[in-house]
Formats: structure tokens, sequence, C-alpha cells
């Protein structure tokens, strides 16, 4: 009898503009590199984002082209996300969840994203985030009403990064200050270490 595959859920950005001048969405690498090492694990993988369907990508994270050619496949599997709603009473083994700007947006005030986040953690299952993915995990409050991030160690792009790139202005939010207000114990390295 073979075990069944452990599942995993990446859950992406569908938010494509900081402003008119500044596109954004997801960043390709943080979907990919992870992807393609989960479907090499043998995990079952499925992709969903809040609005469902084709998830918008970073523009930045298009520049190198022989990166770009590698990942085709995982950015072919972004074409057709599953709409984050329809998969709140499935079970996963883990959840994942990729940066870009796009989730400073559209993951802090989800309600279904927080609801899946906050079920799946209280059941066991993995929950990950990289980069300005943890913008996903800010307002998630535990049953007993706790921040999910309270006394958790984690990082995530820091301040200075944001400063570094000069869209500390333009976000609702700085990633790395919420966190730390949410009582997160966090981490914050050398810029992009």
């Amino acid at each position: 009898m073979t075990t069944p595959a452990k599942k995993v859920l990446m859950v992406v950005t569908s938010h494509n503009e900081i402003d008119a001048d500044h596109p954004t969405g997801l960043w390709l690498e943080e979907f990919a590199v992870p992807w393609e090492i989960f479907r090499a694990a043998g995990f079952e993988v499925r992709v969903a984002s809040p609005l469902g369907g084709a998830a918008p990508l970073d523009p930045r994270s298009m520049e190198d082209n022989a990166k770009v050619r590698a990942w085709q496949q995982a950015e072919n599997i972004l074409q057709s996300t599953e709409e984050l709603r329809l998969l709140l009473t499935h079970r996963f083994d883990a959840v994942f969840l990729p940066g870009g700007h796009g989730t400073m947006f559209d993951f802090p005030e989800n309600a279904e994203l927080q609801m899946l986040i906050r079920s799946h953690f209280e059941a066991g299952s993995v929950v990950a985030a990289v980069c300005h993915g943890p913008a996903g995990l800010v307002h998630v409050d535990l049953k007993d009403g706790s921040p999910l991030v309270k006394g958790r160690r984690l990082t995530a792009f820091t301040d200075a990064e944001e400063k570094a790139v000069e869209l500390d202005g333009l976000m609702p939010f700085l990633l790395e200050t919420e966190l730390r207000a949410r009582g997160a114990d966090f981490v914050a390295g050398e810029l992009w270490g």
C-alpha cells in the first residue's frame, strides 16, 4: 500500500500594481523554486490566489531571461490559479505564501486567507512564507485571540530593504514594523541576505 502524497497549497497574490507607475505582483523566483522543490519531493501541489485565474508577475522578477526560461513550467501553472475561497474546506499538509509586493495589498485583510492559515496552523500543518509572503500572516489571530506571529522567530522583507528599493512610501505598511508590532521575534539580516 502506497502512502498518499503530502499536499501543499501555494497561495499567490492577485494584485498587479502598487500605483499607475509601479506594476507589481508575484515575484516569480519565490514561487518557481519552491514549486520545483515540492514537486521533486513528490508533493501534490495546488496553487491558489484570492481571485483565481492568472497570477500577475512582477516585471522586475522577469529580468533574468535564463532563469525565466528555466521556470517556464512553473510560470505556466500561474496562468490558471484556483480561487482561494473554493479551497477553504480542503486539508493540506503545508501552506506556503511566496512573496512579491502584490501580497502587501491583497493578503493582510483577506479573511479567507486568514481563516485558511489559522485552521491549518492550529491543525498542525506547516505554514511558511518568504519575502513579502508574511504579509498574509500579519492579521491572523488564533482561536485564543493571540496573533499567530506573536513570540515566533521569523524574517521577511525588511524595512531597510523596502527603503533601499524606494517603495517604503508606497506600501500600505512596512512589513517588518507590522510584524514586530504584532509581537513577532523578527530577525533582520543584511540587505537581501
